[in-house]
């Protein structure tokens, strides 16, 4: 199986770990320092699923597409950060050699609206999306840890194409080990996961303290049902559904299960902000805001969250 991993920040050199331990042909997109470090030393990963070690020769590491000589990927793994999706879309559209006949791109990331990004410049019958609930942190430029692990990655269409058609690219996620399986629910999935990440990744940032000290303390999780709930009720609105009824069935699941799972993780928002980059909040909080909008939900838990975030990232980058 060749593999095009487009993005190598934590998520992409994990996901990029796991097809390397399964023996597919990987190359991987990034950063120039990045790319300098895999060609040097590797790429390394801990964690909670154990120690795994690439050597240089065994992958292509590369920063940028034209460099590549390897043509028909079977799967283009999408891991940029939200707001470059269209860049990320546009740069692969350019390279139609890197394309064969039955060449899925699936995008590994944060958020809502990804793929209508990709769809400006792909068919719907290569676009799916991948819901992960994974903590990733990468202490170097060619490491990537393993912290957290709440469910296993879930692949699928939001488009109704037949998902059982990534199953090999499953199976070699799991087989790396990360639990991964196909589903034919993934906006389901994805909204699940914008509950989970609208009410935690900001507010985690805005007061610097893992999921758990979030969920431990009365006026946090006061803020963060408010939250939960706008989303349920604009994601309603908007015609999604997940895989809850209602806010409160949810809420009973996130703290019961969902933040216990996750309960030392800090979010990757506050990582941005503390690295001084631009975070994803505008796929986030902010994509709920722009759907509120459209069906006149008022969201008043998500616009200040929203909004300090925002004032934080202002004076970090």
């Amino acid at each position: 199986m060749r593999v095009l991993v487009y993005g190598a920040g934590a998520v992409g050199l994990g996901i990029a770990s796991c097809l390397l331990k399964s023996k597919c042909q990987v190359d991987v997109i990034a950063r120039e320092n990045t790319v300098a470090a895999l060609q040097e030393h590797g790429l390394i990963r801990t964690g909670i699923f154990g120690r795994f070690h690439a050597e240089p020769a065994t992958f292509g590491s590369y920063t940028s597409l034209g460099q590549i000589p390897t043509e028909g990927y079977d799967y283009m793994l999408v891991s940029t950060k939200s707001f470059d999706s269209s860049a990320a879309a546009k740069d692969l559209s350019e390279y139609p050699s890197l394309f064969g006949p039955g060449t899925k791109i699936v995008l590994f990331q944060n958020g809502w609206g990804n793929a209508e990004a990709f769809c400006s410049f792909f068919s719907r019958d290569r676009i799916y999306n991948a819901r992960v609930i994974t903590g990733f942190s990468r202490p170097q430029d060619n490491e990537v840890t393993i912290t957290v692990h709440a469910d296993s990655i879930r692949i699928g269409s939001l488009f109704k194409r037949d998902s059982s058609r990534l199953a090999d690219l499953c199976q070699a996620i799991a087989g790396g080990g990360i639990p991964c399986e196909t589903t034919h629910e993934i906006a389901k999935d994805l909204w699940a996961k914008m509950l989970y990440n609208c009410a935690l990744n900001p507010l985690g940032a805005i007061v610097d303290v893992p999921y758990g000290a979030l969920a431990d303390n009365e006026f946090t999780r006061t803020i963060m049902n408010g939250i939960v709930e706008e989303v349920f009720k604009v994601m309603t609105a908007a015609g999604y559904r997940t895989h809850w009824q209602s806010a409160k069935d949810f809420l009973s699941v996130f703290y019961e299960r969902l933040v216990p799972d996750t309960a030392e993780h800090k979010s990757s928002t506050l990582q941005d902000i503390t690295a001084k980059k631009r975070t994803e909040i505008d796929a986030l909080n902010g994509a709920v805001i722009k759907l509120a909008a459209k069906y006149d939900v008022e969201v008043p838990y998500n616009l200040v969250i929203y909004k300090l975030i925002k004032f934080i990232e202002g004076r970090s980058i």
